[in-house]
Formats: C-alpha cells, sequence, structure tokens
C-alpha cells in the first residue's frame, strides 16, 4: 500500500478522486493533512507512469475483493441486525 507522504492517505485515495474529476485544490481540501504539492506530485506520477500506476491499481481491487469475499465467507452477515437489536435489548 503505498501511502501519500508522512499520511494515511493512499495513493489510491489521490489518483481516484483526480480520476472521478476533482482538481487538486479539491483533493487537497477533502485530505487537508495531504500538502497541495504531494497531490500536485501524485497527479505527476500518475500521468507520467499511468500504465505502471493502473497495474498496480489493478492489484489492489483484485487484493481488495479476495480479502471481502474471504470476509463475507467467514462472517455470515444474514440476520445481523437483528441479533444486534436483540443483543442490545437484551442488555448484553
Amino acid at each position: 500500500m503505498i501511502r501519500v507522504g508522512k499520511t494515511r492517505v493512499t495513493l489510491d485515495t489521490i489518483v481516484g478522486a483526480f480520476k472521478d474529476g476533482a482538481a487538486a485544490e479539491e483533493i487537497a481540501y477533502q485530505y487537508p493533512t495531504v500538502p497541495l504539492a504531494d497531490i500536485y506530485s501524485v497527479i505527476g506520477h500518475y500521468l507520467r507512469q499511468k500504465k505502471e500506476v493502473e497495474a498496480y491499481l489493478k492489484r489492489r481491487e483484485k487484493f481488495a475483493t479476495e480479502v471481502r469475499t474471504q470476509n463475507e465467507t467467514r462472517f455470515d452477515a444474514t440476520g445481523i441486525r437483528e441479533r444486534l437489536l436483540a443483543r442490545r435489548k437484551s442488555g448484553k
């Protein structure tokens, strides 16, 4: 996972916002821990190395899908709302 500078904001997040049409200033407003100069650097890197960054993003998306599938297999979410409400009502 590639983070931008010393923040918790990932390259995926900045590139995703840019691809959704956000300007660098809008992204900086949305993620105030990331300096505007770093956002420009990420966008510049993405535009110069688009093929490599897209391959990285695709690997990250595939990994996220695998983790989501594993979690859904291990934890059955069927009826979870009802179970939580029942637990809340019983005070446990």
